[in-house]
């Protein structure tokens, strides 16, 4: 029986995403699966030192890792009108040299919001710090992801919406905000990589058609940060239908985002998503 670790972040849509592996729902022949839950910077860290098998990335992360691993296809994270959000203390105006608060180099938010305010001053912490570095004035704002995008204090307001951001940027108003996905070393088997695709797809799906039934158990066992009619939203909003499989306008989307790193200079070439993914037509032309 082969042990395979998958690394993942605590928040509630990956949770929810990989844990019909975890409970047995979803299995895979001689292979027993494992995880590990660590914020989505530490992972994209440990994805650029090649720590683990299979990963959570920020998509933003891909261009840098490419050469090591392959994207999967499923467990996607979008935004469709929504997102990570820059947050400030009520009535605050922000200066154009402003402090502000990231939830790590390498994702997503933080490549957007490089872009859109050059002059900010940037201190990168944890995700469930940031909140805090706001309210106390450690910081003047802070970019808010996961499940603290539905939850933070009265006292808090916010000033732009990653969304609006990704809005003005792109040239193509239809295109969803990538935020984070899943990655694969590419030194594994061809024909493993193929297999572990299709199960964590698998998971995803039937995630999916058993969501109330998961979503209680991940509540009793205490496994996420939010429950009830939170918890439903956030999942609708990052562990959806659309999460199972990339489909072609979130590979466009994807792409968009290479193109507009490659443009200001946060990526040395210019990368197309759909030349990273693993070549699942392989498994066709060897059972032919």
């Amino acid at each position: 029986m082969k042990t395979m670790k998958i690394a993942h972040s605590p928040d509630a849509d990956d949770i929810f995403m990989y844990y019909a592996i975890k409970f047995g729902w979803v299995t895979q022949e001689d292979v027993e699966f494992d995880n590990i839950a660590l914020d989505i910077e530490t992972l994209n860290v440990e994805a650029l030192a090649g720590t683990y098998d299979i990963s959570a990335i920020s998509f933003a992360l891909l261009p840098l890792i490419k050469d090591d691993y392959a994207l999967l296809r499923t467990a996607v994270s979008f935004g469709e009108g929504y997102g990570p959000k820059l947050i400030k203390r009520k009535g605050e105006k922000l200066k154009r040299n402003f402090k502000v608060a990231l939830s790590g180099k390498y994702t997503t938010n933080a490549l957007l919001f490089r872009i859109a305010y050059p002059d900010a001053r940037i201190s990168y912490m944890n995700f469930l710090q940031i909140e805090e570095a706001v309210r106390s004035g450690q910081v003047h704002a802070g970019v808010l992801i996961h499940e603290s995008i539905l939850t933070f204090g009265d006292e808090l307001e916010v000033e732009r919406e990653m969304w609006d951001i990704w809005q003005d940027l792109c040239e193509d108003k239809t295109l969803p905000l990538p935020l984070g996905g899943m990655a694969i070393r590419r030194s594994l088997p061809l024909t493993s990589a193929i297999a572990y695709e299709n199960t964590l797809t698998k998971a995803v799906e039937v995630a999916r058609d058993r969501k109330d039934e998961l979503c209680k158990l991940l509540v009793e066992k205490n496994l996420v940060r939010i429950e009830g009619k939170t918890l439903d939203k956030y999942l609708e909003l990052y562990a959806n239908d659309d999460s199972i499989s990339l489909s072609a306008l979130q590979y466009k989307a994807i792409d968009k985002l290479y193109q507009l790193g490659y443009k200001h200079g946060y990526y040395n070439e210019l990368i197309k998503s759909e030349d990273f993914v693993i070549p699942k037509e392989y498994e066709a032309l060897r059972n032919s």
